[in-house]
């Protein structure tokens, strides 16, 4: 399969991947978060195109996207009224509401679960795709399963060239991390994984929530995607550092002298400059400044994805402080590393 490229700021090209998406094939395109990878989300065999491209174990359930409110008619069975609040607070947004299923969403979508997660993204190209094909678009990141999500088109090429229909270039994305996933079919409700709305910023509109703070379940159906399975994950092994960043920096000092594998730092601003000397042979990628974590968050992904180009074999990062979006970028720091620290 030849796949097509096609840009987000050009009306003929949402056509031309909307029409492919009618037609039962799939396509990706660029959200706020990440890259995602669409399907009509009520064609059993379309969606099942995603699962095979991706590699992806089909009882991972997929999130729907949506361009309208009124789009949920058909997908979900009720709307509870913290769901209703939270929508107008957050939507268009990072934010992913998991509500009881319609009868006619495929189990496929769901994991075989009775509910669905549905969102609505705030990229101007995907919420053009999504009118001009008029479908609810089931789409999980578009990457191949188990690595790091794309925030770049050239990252979704990269992995599934060949693979899919096409893929709409919108440019790198803005929050660079998947959207907080929240369950509201129970009392309180429970976030099953943290993204790009914070915990804080949830419970100002409808009081308190629960986080479900496992890094992953090794059996039963998750009810989120990158609950069950091991994620984000570049070539090279990942070892995350602990305390404050003097401690950190003593450590990775200790180990830059001690280290025998060619090794990779994936540190902060402040961090570096704690570190007195750095050996030519250490790689180093500065992700961001721990006094604004949403530049952590925004080049998570994009780091990890470059350091599977370097002649690296082993990764140290820090633990950064996991307040507000700090806690979905800790979560997928966590998953990377399969929970591996010093």
């Amino acid at each position: 399969m030849q796949t097509k490229m096609w840009r987000g700021d050009c009306a003929e090209d949402i056509k031309a991947a909307a029409e492919c998406l009618q037609a039962g094939e799939v396509v990706a395109f660029p959200t706020e978060t990440v890259y995602g990878l669409g399907a009509n989300a009520l064609d059993e065999e379309a969606a099942q195109k995603i699962y095979a491209a991706k590699g992806r174990p089909s009882d991972n359930p997929l999130i729907v996207h949506i361009a309208e409110q009124k789009q949920l008619e058909g997908l979900v069975s009720q709307v509870p009224p913290k769901a209703r609040a939270l929508m107008a607070a957050f939507w268009p947004g990072p934010l992913t509401l998991v509500m009881p299923r319609a009868e006619q969403v495929p189990d496929c979508i769901t994991g075989g679960l009775p509910t669905v997660g549905i969102r609505m993204p705030d990229h101007p190209a995907a919420l053009a795709l999504l009118k001009a094909c008029g479908l609810p678009l089931a789409a999980p990141s578009a990457n191949t399963s188990g690595k790091p999500s794309p925030t770049h088109a050239e990252h979704v090429y990269h992995d599934l060239a060949g693979k899919i229909a096409g893929i709409i270039d919108g440019g790198p994305t803005a929050v660079g991390l998947e959207s907080t996933v929240l369950d509201v079919t129970v009392e309180p409700p429970v976030i099953l994984r943290p993204g790009g709305v914070s915990q804080e910023a949830i419970e100002q509109v409808i009081g308190p929530v629960q986080a479900d703070t496992s890094l992953r379940r090794s059996e039963g159906v998750p009810k989120a995607p990158g609950m069950k399975y091991k994620h984000y994950a570049p070539e090279a092994a990942i070892i995350i550092c602990q305390g404050t960043p003097a401690e950190i920096a003593s450590q990775l000092q200790m180990i830059l002298a001690q280290e025998k594998r060619p090794l990779g730092l994936l540190i902060s601003e402040e961090t570096r400059a704690l570190l007195d000397k750095v050996p030519s042979g250490a790689i180093v990628r500065i992700l961001g400044r721990r006094a604004q974590p949403e530049t952590l968050a925004h080049d998570l992904f994009d780091a990890l994805r470059w350091f599977d180009e370097q002649p690296v074999e082993v990764i140290y990062t820090e633990h950064f402080p996991d307040e507000q979006i700090g806690a979905a970028l800790m979560n997928r720091l966590n998953k990377a590393a399969g929970a591996a620290s010093l």
